[in-house]
């Protein structure tokens, strides 16, 4: 196989691998197909506090797997330098190199923008629910949605 053809199928195996890290949203406006046409209650409530806070689905993600296509593509590269121990040294260098990039980028996809909603509801109860940062764009004291899936237990504000 040549080297242009490995390079390329490591570069393959690589976008795929870090393609199935790819996590759905979760704002309050997104709903994932298996929430379609079951019931959620809903309860109106109003906004009292807000806060951006980030999100980190790295564990969620499953770890090692940046590192891990960041070393084989950087291992893979690495072997196309000389010949003999000069291609096992470019090997290692590039597979170590590859990991650490791997590894950053990974937890760079893995970080999202949250937003922590503080909500008191009509019947008087005070709670706060971290989602991601969506397309609503909520403000202290205007009225909104809490919805709770009973089936999953997720609850989210919704405008």
């Amino acid at each position: 196989m040549s080297t242009t053809r490995m390079l390329a199928a490591a570069a393959a195996s690589a976008t795929l691998l870090l393609a199935g890290c790819a996590t759905p949203t979760q704002s309050g406006s997104s709903y994932s197909a298996t929430e379609l046409r079951r019931p959620m209650s809903v309860q109106m409530a109003t906004v009292q506090a807000l806060r951006e806070v980030r999100i980190d689905r790295s564990q969620q993600a499953g770890p090692g797997l940046g590192s891990g296509a960041g070393a084989v593509v950087g291992g893979v590269a690495g072997s196309t330098i000389g010949q003999g121990r000069g291609a096992i040294i470019g090997t290692v260098i590039g597979a170590v190199a590859g990991a650490v990039g791997g590894s950053y980028l990974e937890r760079g996809a893995a970080a999202k923008t949250g937003l922590e909603v503080t909500v008191r509801t009509d019947d008087g109860q005070t709670f706060a629910i971290v989602q991601e940062a969506g397309d609503d764009q909520f403000a202290v004291g205007q009225r909104v949605r809490v919805l709770r899936d009973p089936a999953t237990g997720q609850t989210r504000v919704s405008i």
